[in-house]
């Protein structure tokens, strides 16, 4: 019987082994971003546009869902406090009201100074507001008169929002009420000139487009001295007769 050969089955050709990774190699490669920084800029900015549009169609007027422009963006503002708080006097001031355009329009509220330059329409000169510049006319604010209360002097403005004495009517309360009634009313009326001024106080403070340089430099007790101001005649004129008592 004759013998059988068994052939062998070929064997794959080897293939050289690779020689294996050390750690180091395998930990930077697990940790190698598959985002490149260009990737990246280009997922912010799309963020970036379609914020932009949604703000624009939900708003109507805003790319930045209504947010006020930082003050540290503004130039005006850079430069204020690159040259510090400056003091001027009531006399240096009348230097800024707009009739010199080589210089700031300035106006003082409550001793504090602001550049109103980007007002000039309003307070410079023709504007309707021109007398407010190159002054602190604090009491003008209140009382409405432009042209005569130039000057931060409050005393006596209280009197406009006081009642007229009339003794037709004042004859109907005993001298107890009325006195009562006086003093009540001497509180509320400087309530009312102390939230006045505070309404502009406030504007000036909070606006966007007018920005504090300074303060004015005066001497110590100056709203005592020299003769108080008299109410102006628009304030005048504003001002009516008490109330009756209920039943008389």
């Amino acid at each position: 019987m004759a013998d059988v050969r068994q052939r062998k089955k070929a064997e794959p050709p080897s293939t050289p082994s690779k020689s294996p990774k050390s750690a180091n190699t395998l930990a930077k490669e697990e940790d190698t971003s598959s985002f490149s920084i260009l990737d990246i800029f280009r997922v912010l900015t799309f963020v970036i546009l379609i914020s932009s549009a949604l703000s624009y169609f939900v708003t109507r007027k805003s790319f930045v869902w209504g947010l006020e422009r930082p003050d540290f963006t503004r130039l005006d503002v850079l430069k204020s406090w690159l040259n510090g708080p400056i003091q001027y006097t009531d006399a240096d001031l009348k230097a800024y009201d707009g009739t010199d355009p080589t210089k700031p329009i300035l106006l003082a509220i409550n001793g504090t100074i602001y550049d109103v330059s980007n007002g000039r329409k309003h307070y410079g000169p023709g504007g309707s507001y021109h007398l407010f510049a190159g002054a602190d006319a604090s009491r003008g604010f209140v009382t409405a008169c432009f042209d005569t209360d130039r000057t931060p002097d409050m005393r006596g403005v209280e009197e406009m929002f006081l009642p007229l004495d009339d003794p037709e009517i004042d004859g109907l309360y005993s001298s107890s009420q009325m006195k009562i009634m006086k003093e009540q009313e001497q509180r509320k009326a400087k309530v009312e000139v102390y939230k006045a001024l505070k309404h502009w106080v406030d504007f000036f403070g909070n606006s966007k487009k007018y920005t504090r340089v300074g303060e004015v430099k005066r001497e110590k007790g100056w709203e005592t001295k020299g003769p108080a101001p008299t109410l102006c005649a628009r304030a005048q004129e504003g001002r009516s007769k008490r109330q009756r008592p209920e039943g008389k």
